[in-house]
Parts: C-alpha cells; structure tokens; sequence
C-alpha cells in the first residue's frame, strides 16, 4: 500500500522540487519544440530550466524541513536566476506559494492547494496584459480545481488531481490561442510547467514520470509536425578584451570588501526598533555603494560594497540573524587582475594621472542585451555603458540585468532589452534596485533598441527621453531572416522545414527555398513610400555576395532608399533589417 500523505513538510517539498527540475531538465528540448515560430531559437524549456536551476540552487544552500523557509529559499532563487517571460511567470507562482506558506512548518492538502491559488494571482499581477492559452491559464486552472477538490485528504492524491488538470488546460490552449491551433501544438510554457507537476507527482510518490511524448500521445492535437530542436549551447560568448578594472589604481578603490549575507528577521529583537526595508536600505547606502537589498517578508538578501564591513552587519543584526556570509576583499582581487593584465603581453597598461577624488555619477547610463561582435560594437560606439550577451537563446536572468545595472555609476539608468521574451525580467529586475533610477524602454528587436538609443538626447531631461525613446519604437519597422526548423503553416504561409523565412515584427511573411528570395520580399512588405533608411545587419552566416545582390536589389526597386551596412555577427539570423 502506498504511503499516504495527510500533510507535507520542508523535505518532502524539497524532494518534490527538485523532481520537477529534473523532469523540466530532461524534457528541455521537447518543451522548446512547441514554439510557436518555427525558427532555431525556441528557448522557453531553457528558460524556465534556468530559471528552476537557480532556485533549486538556492534551496540546496538552505535545505529546511519547515515548508515555509524552504519555500522562501525557492522562491529567492527563482527570483534573482528568472530568464524570459515563461521564466519570470514560473518565479511569481512561486512566489505567492512562498507567502502563503511563509508561516507553516507543514502543510495539507487544502493549505497547498490555496498556496497554489495565491501564486496564481501574483503571477497574473506581474504580466500587465495577461493572455489566455498560455503557462498562465494551466497554473489558474489546475489551481482552481486543487481548491474545489474534497475527493481526498491525502497531498499526493491532491497532486495527481493537479496534474491531470494541467494536462487538460494544456490541451485546450489552441482553442484559446488562434495561433496556437494554427499551428497545432499547444503552450509551451504550460507543458514545462505539466513538467514540473509531473516531477512533483514522482518526488512524493517515488513513481516514474511519463515523458512528454507519451502526454503528446494523450492530447487532441495536431502535434506530428513538431519536431525537437537540437539542444542549444548555453556557454556565453567569452570576448578577449582587456579587463576594465585594469585602467583603476588598487588605491582608488574607495570601498574595499564586497560584502553579502542574508538576514532574517527577527521582530522586536531590539525593543522599540521595527524593520523598514527602505530605511534599512537608505541606512546601509550610506556605507557603501553597489548596494542590493531583495527583501521579502522576513527573509533580506544584501550585497553591498563597504569599507567597513562590520558596520553594515552590525546595523543588520539589530534586526535579526544573519547567515551566508561572504566577505571578499577587493583590493586584494584587483592586485591579482593587474599581475594577470601585466604578465599577458597582449594587454598593455598606460599610466594615467591618479584622480583623487571621486567622480560625481553621470545623469545617464544605458544597458542593452545583444548577441553578435558587430551588434555589441555598434551598441558601445552609441553610448551604452553595458551590453548583455542574449538574446533569443540565451535570455540573461534578473539577477545579471540587476548587475549590469549595478556596475554603472549613473543616477538614471535605461535598460533595453532588445527581446520581447526579456521585458519582464528587465522590469522585475528594475524593481529590485532603489537606489537608483532605473527606466525600461520595452524594445523588441535590436532595431528598436538603436533606435531608442538615437532618439535620446543628453541635455534633456529624464522624463522627456523617456518619451522620445519610446515614441522612437513605434517608428522602426523590425525584420529578420532564418531558417524553418519544422513544417508548418501560418497567417495562410505554408512554411517548410529548411526553407528560409522573413519575420517582421513578430509576423511571418515570407518563406522561400533562398535565403536572398525570403530577404527581399521581406523587404517588399516592410518598404514603403515613406520609407527613408534601411538598415542590414548581416549575421554570421550571411555571405557576401548575397548581401551585395540585396544591396542592388533595394537600390534598383528603391533607388530613393538610403542603405545602411553593417557586420552584426549575430548567430542564425543571416540578416537583421530596420526600416525608418
């Protein structure tokens, strides 16, 4: 007979989890095959594996039988490692999970469910513009029915339940997103997340999972045209440039130990004094910079870079306990880059005058994520202080955007993430950082992004640049070729596997046997008479001779076009196109 579970505590959460990341990681590539562009790059099944990863990674630092500490060990890990949109969705269901069972050592079936029911309304919370057929709708409707369940009072039966709901929201997604049915899959943010019931059901239970084919099998859908990506390389782009902190004196570092820990809150541990996360984070700003403060409810994790990093702990423990201490000495890391720099003979150090005082912050700053030499050059040569390698394939996490952020010494910051699938994670991350202005311009495209960058303007004022800069989005037509990794069919588009496609704004609109046919009638649909400057940014696949018979190409059909050319490097995109 099979163990029965009336209630759940840290342990069996932290067996469940971990299940569901294995199950998410092995069926990777399958939830990446349901995107719904059939192009090389799907990532939602990296994404939301990423994402889990890091919270898992978290949860192992911190393993606790008390379901709401390991929860909020999850839940702060999610948080910080979130990739993408599906990757930020997954860190807010579990987040509301993680408040709801803040305070309990274990829980039952009524309480799990309800914790379920609490993560789906933070996640709808988080997306402005929630869409139906999508991970959020499985979440919503295997919720809902764990809430109305009373069949059982045992967790796993409760679990199983969950998991069959999912499995049929899931089917039903085409039925609510047209494209979706035309395309005959089903979301896949909401199979990653069957993924991770699925890994729940095995963790508790100790059964085997069926795979993602076997629950293809089980669906009404038109699934036989999915075929699996190739699994994507995760290694970043390594660029051999000499190290920035190489051009910085050892002397004129003016906080020398970064310092990290978390602290857990201890109310009334000094009488009369009540924690205020702004307070606690203005307090510590003035000990340091580089200051992080993530706080939520009794749990703070801190980063901060301070000369005396006694003090700021000092100040913390007032307000509890801390733990996972790290202090690292920075000046003692920078002598070590500079002995490195030196002894590479490729790297060579020009003695400059020693500035002693430091340097006021500069009004702005900018990040952008990119992927492509070419793309990142041009990026730098227009005044972005930090460009991101991602994209597509490699969407950065909160965390990495909350760095990026981090490193510039500006009182306003501009963050363009170049990717629709990024926005929310730049826009979560935005959240996270006080002590600094942080502005998200929603670009989708790297066209949009140069854009904005080319509408900014360095006299005028925050507010107005925002605006321009977000008016300059919706002036730039985006396009972009690839290859098709499937045979499918779109907008009335019959598209094969292995022929070439044009995607303009978010739409397909051409698919040719060539690659330099898709380009131009791509460029047919994108020019027209107000058209004044195409942009090609030729990928690293793209050849030479085809990018001069396109350049012939629009200056024969549009000899008023000016043509701009430049080497993006960009991987599997042969070309991206902007028209002004």
């Amino acid at each position: 007979m099979s163990k029965r579970f009336i209630s759940i505590n840290g342990n069996d959460f932290i067996a469940m989890v971990l299940a569901g990341a294995d199950n998410l990681r092995r069926n990777v590539d399958k939830v990446n095959g349901l995107n719904v562009f059939p192009v090389p790059d799907g990532d939602t099944g990296t994404n939301m594996n990423l994402t889990l990863t890091a919270g898992c990674e978290e949860l192992k630092k911190k393993p606790s039988s008390h379901i709401g500490k390991a929860a909020d060990a999850l839940s702060k890990g999610l948080l910080m490692g979130a990739r993408g949109n599906s990757g930020v969705i997954l860190s807010q269901l579990f987040r509301g999970f993680a408040k709801y069972v803040h305070e309990f050592e274990q829980i039952n079936s009524q309480q799990f469910a309800a914790a379920l029911q609490q993560g789906v309304e933070t996640a709808y919370k988080a997306v402005v513009k929630p869409v139906e057929g999508t991970i959020l709708t499985v979440s919503k409707e295997a919720a809902k029915h764990a809430t109305q369940f009373r069949r059982s009072a045992d967790v796993l039966d409760l679990l199983r339940e969950v998991l069959t709901k999912a499995k049929e929201a899931l089917a039903r997604t085409p039925e609510q997103l047209a494209v979706l049915k035309q395309v005959g899959v089903v979301d896949a943010g909401g199979q990653g997340l069957v993924c991770v019931y699925e890994g729940f059901v095995t963790g508790l239970s100790g059964g085997a999972t069926a795979s993602v084919d076997e629950d293809f099998a089980t669906m009404d859908t038109n699934l036989a045209a999915v075929s699996i990506v190739p699994a994507l390389n995760l290694t970043r782009e390594v660029h051999e440039h000499m190290p920035a902190q190489a051009h910085l004196a050892t002397e004129d570092i003016e906080f020398g130990y970064c310092t990290e820990f978390m602290l857990t809150i201890e109310p009334g541990k000094v009488k009369g004094l009540v924690f205020s996360e702004s307070q606690f984070r203005e307090q510590l700003g003035k000990l340091g910079d580089s200051l992080l403060v993530v706080a939520d409810d009794e749990l703070v994790k801190v980063h901060i870079h301070a000369e005396y990093p006694g003090e700021v702990m000092n100040h913390a423990m007032k307000f509890g306990a801390l733990s996972r201490i790290k202090i690292e000495n920075m000046r003692d890391q920078h002598t070590h880059i500079l002995e490195d720099a030196a002894a590479n003979p490729e790297y060579a150090i020009v003695e400059e005058p020693v500035v002693a005082a430091k340097m006021p912050a500069k009004p702005y700053g900018f990040v952008a994520v990119a992927m492509g030499a070419g793309i990142t050059d041009i990026l730098t040569s227009v005044g972005v202080d930090v460009v991101l390698s991602g994209g597509q394939t490699m969407n950065p996490s909160t965390e990495d955007i909350v760095k990026a952020v981090q490193s510039i010494d500006a009182e306003t910051i501009y963050v363009l993430p170049n990717n629709s699938n990024i926005i929310l994670a730049a826009q979560q991350a935005a959240e996270l950082v006080d002590n600094k202005k942080i502005v998200v311009i929603p670009s989708k495209s790297i066209p949009q992004g140069l854009a904005a960058i080319l509408a900014f303007q360095e006299k005028a004022d925050a507010e107005t640049n925002t605006a321009a800069m977000q008016e300059s989005l919706r002036r730039v037509k985006s396009g972009q070729v690839t290859y098709a990794v499937r045979d499918t069919n779109m907008d009335g588009i019959a598209i094969k596997e292995g022929h070439f496609i044009g995607i303009q704004d978010g739409r397909i609109v051409s698919s040719e046997t060539s690659l330099v046919g898709a380009c131009k009638k791509l460029l047919e649909d994108m020019i027209d008479e107000g058209s004044e400057i195409v942009t090609l940014l030729t990928g690293e696949d793209a050849k030479e001779e085809e990018t001069e018979e396109l350049e012939a190409f629009i200056q024969t059909l549009y000899p008023e076009i000016e043509i701009e050319l430049h080497p993006g490097g960009q991987p599997l995109y042969a070309y991206l196109i902007s028209v002004e």
